[in-house]
């Protein structure tokens, strides 16, 4: 990775989107919420910490770019982003020991030249491991945003997160039950993957239920195509739903860097 030792950035709020396992859309969440503060106006950057399997490059349209001719990170939809797809070739698998997974955690928050930016939203891999740990106890972020699905396994590995961050001393911002319902021709909400794990979760944890965003396919193949919904389709039921999750979070960051945010562990 060609950066920097050093570089002056001045970064106000840093958002940990977080989930138990795989699977449950936490990337995609993290790119919509990332276009969504950008264009509620902030200042926004994406850091694609999922190093061994990154996934934000092929949401955002772009693979591996040549750093003779192009800088890091890259900017599009209006935000900064960084992954680990722009700096291997198509296809390479990034393989390393967790350390090493951690050090370029790290790396991507402290020898980026962010700049200066409100939010910065760094999609972590799935799990509790090096890369969780490096990202608390180096740069702590403002506040973890934990992403599950509605069924009753997801809610339980969605928990091991939760009880990571408290250890920690990182605050929970709140709960996203992605996936939750289905919108069908007849206007009715069908529950395909269940239904109450977010509010569950995030009743157990005395924070709120931020978002219950809908299966909308465009998701999916917007994802695909490198076009997030946000962006691609703003007026889309989901893409509201983005709009306004992006508000709560932005106003759960601003309470943690105040006196006191009700229902958090500090």
């Amino acid at each position: 990775m060609s950066a920097a030792p050093t570089v002056s950035n001045a970064i106000k709020y840093t958002v940990a989107v977080a989930s138990g396992k795989g699977g449950v859309g936490k990337s995609t969440v993290a790119v919509n919420l990332a276009v969504a503060l950008a264009k509620q106006g902030y200042a926004v950057g994406l850091a694609d910490a999922d190093i061994l399997g990154p996934s934000i490059g092929k949401m955002v349209g772009v693979n591996q770019i040549d750093q003779r001719t192009q800088s890091l990170p890259i900017e599009k939809y209006g935000i900064k982003i960084m992954s680990s797809a722009f700096i291997s070739a198509p296809g390479q698998a990034n393989i390393m020991r967790g350390p090493m997974v951690g050090k370029y955690v790290v790396a991507y928050l402290t020898q980026i030249p962010w700049g200066q930016l409100d939010f910065l939203v760094v999609d972590l891999p799935p799990g509790t491991g090096d890369a969780q740990l490096s990202l608390c106890q180096e740069v702590p972020p403002t506040g973890a945003l934990l992403v599950t699905m509605p069924q009753d396994v997801s809610l339980e590995i969605v928990r091991r997160g939760a009880q990571m961050f408290e250890q920690l001393k990182v605050p929970l911002l709140g709960v996203v039950e992605n996936m939750s319902y289905f919108r069908g021709d007849d206007g009715k909400e069908y529950a395909i993957f269940g239904s109450g794990g977010g509010a569950e979760c995030a009743e157990e944890f005395g924070i709120p239920l931020l978002a219950k965003l809908a299966i909308v396919p465009q998701v999916a193949t917007q994802g695909d195509a490198g076009d997030p919904i946000v962006h691609s389709h703003p007026d889309s039921e989901v893409a509201k739903q983005y709009l306004e999750l992006a508000e709560k979070v932005a106003e759960r960051c601003k309470g943690v860097k105040g006196v006191e945010l009700p229902g958090l562990v500090m």
